[in-house]
């Protein structure tokens, strides 16, 4: 019988072997976020506009993500016209004390593949 720490240990485990799998090292949960780095919407993933944030929805991966957030809909839509991720969310009006929560909403994004990065320009 599993406990419930095992059964989360398990699925940590899992994922950090699909984002290996994927190429996402580096964008997993409790690693960092480069937000100095150029980031775009990943080119299969159509945004669905809702009252509440978005709904992104990968036809590669076939995954669906919730955002939660009309801000973070918005930061997402800037990435590819910023030249980084923290330009972005400044563009988008995110102050330096909710930086870390975005970040991590951008680091669950890359980690699923929704957004993915960009050669700067």
């Amino acid at each position: 019988m599993s406990t419930n720490r095992e059964a989360a240990v398990s699925t940590t485990a899992r994922a950090a072997t699909a984002q290996a799998a994927a190429g996402q090292a580096g964008t997993g949960e409790g690693e960092a976020f480069d937000l100095d780095a150029a980031w775009r919407l990943h080119p299969q993933v159509s945004v669905r506009p809702e009252r509440f944030g978005a709904l992104l929805y990968h036809f590669g991966t076939r995954r669906l993500s919730f955002l939660k957030s009309p801000a973070l809909l918005t930061v997402v839509k800037m990435l590819d016209a910023q030249p980084t991720a923290r330009a972005a969310c400044a563009q988008a009006g995110i102050g330096p004390a909710e930086l870390p929560a975005y970040a991590g909403a951008l680091a669950t994004l890359a980690a699923s593949q929704m957004i993915c990065g960009r050669t700067a320009a």
